[in-house]
């Protein structure tokens, strides 16, 4: 089954038996401190008038907490002095190191919104404070803690879909994607805002992926509602399988793939694939747009959800929910998420610097809002560039040390109007060598696939254009690529 089921999705995809193993810890952070327990302050080795309410608090409240929070999955939070002082010195190693908060853009191209990069002024405050032996200081000279909705990072919800029950995983082995088909409830076509994909469990769910279903979409067509399946599960009832990320206007890479959307000849929406809504993964932030921007959920639509599970030691439970605020004033840009993928490379054995390209064609005018490549575990580099109608080219993206244990997005602070016609080009480079301690099988010849020791080459990007556009003007195939842009090649380049 080729490139099926979500692209499985994005590969936020399946571990292999030694990486189910892990610790969850490890699975979501990379970035982990070096003991599984925290180092505690050190002695005083200097003189400081930094404390941690007037000086180090307001820095974490602002770098850290929106992930080291109660529920949020990570090691530890940092809301309370007590807690924050047993970890100071892993906070210290972490944030001088640059490991913590991550980011792996290298700044020499835009500039990002969504920057998580800690200011060096900040890093040393926090490396002088816990060099003193990370006083305390006057708890009156607090700043206001930081309010959050319980179990979000969006407002409180206007609608919430969940699992339709608290759903069991097993201490130990691998299990397959939980799918499960959710009305909507929604009777007229429906703009969000706001959204977000949130586990109740996060030690456990590697990654979640909403789709909208549009009413007559083949997708899993004939599966039952609030009923958690399987993707072999699903085969009985012989649903049409088609290619869930929307990358249905994009030109071909140079290893030689081509994806074109398979429309409806009745003119219906019938064979339109399913319009990605959000996702959850590791350093995923929710997705959120300007007033007067939003995602459309047609009328009478599902929300196709998929889990995937890593046990970690603990048989639990978890029911996985993803909520919307909607939007409140009159939405006139319409956001989309769409991608750029190349599923024809092989990675010969042992190649340290394989090259792969993929490209899309705006078929319309919209405005590039973020971008997101994604790899697996041989992953190396990824770049983003931009070709205008007028042939002026420039840089958008460069991710030159590859992180696949975090699934980032990198959101502009200044969107790009790309004009119909204008190309996204993405290149990611990939590791099969020895020399990548990632790398689970070097002699190994790697192609697409869903666990984490095959590899996927994907570029996503969010776009807003406008609202009078209707999806098959979005989704419809692009013309035929010059012959030249669709010739295999292997550069190492």
């Amino acid at each position: 089954m080729k490139r099926t089921l979500s692209l499985l999705a994005l590969g936020l995809v399946a571990a292999s038996a030694p990486l189910a193993a892990q610790d969850m810890r490890q699975m979501h952070m990379d970035n982990k401190p070096a003991t599984p327990a925290p180092m505690g302050a050190a002695p005083a080795t200097r003189e400081s008038k930094l404390t941690y309410a007037h000086d180090i608090a307001p820095i974490l409240a602002d770098n850290c907490q929106t992930c080291h929070r109660a529920g949020e999955g990570t090691p530890f939070s940092m809301d309370k002095y007590e807690t924050v002082k047993l970890w100071s010195n892993n906070i210290k190693r972490m944030v001088t190191s640059r490991r913590m908060p991550p980011w792996f853009e290298d700044g020499t191209t835009k500039k990002f919104e969504n920057n998580r990069t800690m200011a060096q002024a900040d890093i040393d405050k926090i490396a002088e404070w816990v060099d003193a032996g990370a006083p305390q200081g006057d708890m009156k000279d607090m700043p206001k803690p930081r309010q959050f909705v319980e179990g979000w990072s969006i407002p409180k919800p206007d609608v919430v879909w969940q699992l339709p029950k608290r759903f069991p995983i097993q201490a130990h082995g691998l299990m397959e994607y939980q799918y499960v088909i959710i009305p909507t409830g929604f009777k007229k076509d429906t703009w969000v805002q706001y959204i977000e994909a949130a586990p109740t469990d996060r030690r456990v769910v590697h990654h979640i992926v909403g789709y909208v279903r549009v009413p007559g979409s083949s997708y899993f067509k004939g599966v039952p509602l609030n009923t958690f399946f399987t993707a072999k599960e699903a085969e009985k009832f012989k649903p049409k399988m088609p290619n869930m990320v929307p990358d249905m206007a994009p030109d071909t890479g140079t290893a030689g793939t081509a994806k074109t959307q398979t429309t409806s000849s009745k003119g219906g929406g019938a064979d339109v694939p399913s319009d990605w809504l959000v996702g959850y993964a590791p350093g995923q932030t929710p997705d959120i747009y300007k007033d007067g921007e939003a995602k459309l959920i047609p009328a009478g639509s599902d929300l196709v959800m998929e889990v995937h599970y890593m046990p970690n030691g603990t048989a639990t439970t978890d029911q996985a929910r993803i909520g919307v605020v909607l939007a409140k004033g009159k939405v006139t840009k319409r956001a989309m998420t769409l991608s750029a993928d190349n599923d024809k490379f092989k990675i010969p054995p042992g190649d340290p610097n394989y090259k792969v390209d993929s490209s899309y064609t705006m078929p319309e005018d919209m405005t590039l809002v973020g971008m997101h490549a994604h790899m697996h575990m041989r992953g190396k580099d990824a770049q983003y560039r931009i070709v205008f109608p007028d042939g002026k080219r420039d840089t958008l993206l460069n991710i030159p040390n590859y992180n696949w244990r975090w699934q980032l997005w990198y959101n502009l602070a200044q969107p790009i109007n790309t004009p119909k016609g204008t190309r996204i080009e993405c290149t990611e480079h990939f590791d099969n060598s020895a020399a990548n301690k990632e790398n689970p099988d070097p002699t190994k010849t790697v192609t697409w696939g869903q666990q984490t020791t095959d590899e996927m080459m994907v570029c996503m990007f969010n776009v807003v254009f406008d609202a009078k556009f209707t999806t098959k003007q979005i989704l419809r195939p692009a013309k035929a690529v010059k012959a030249a842009e669709k010739a295999p090649g292997k550069s190492k380049t």
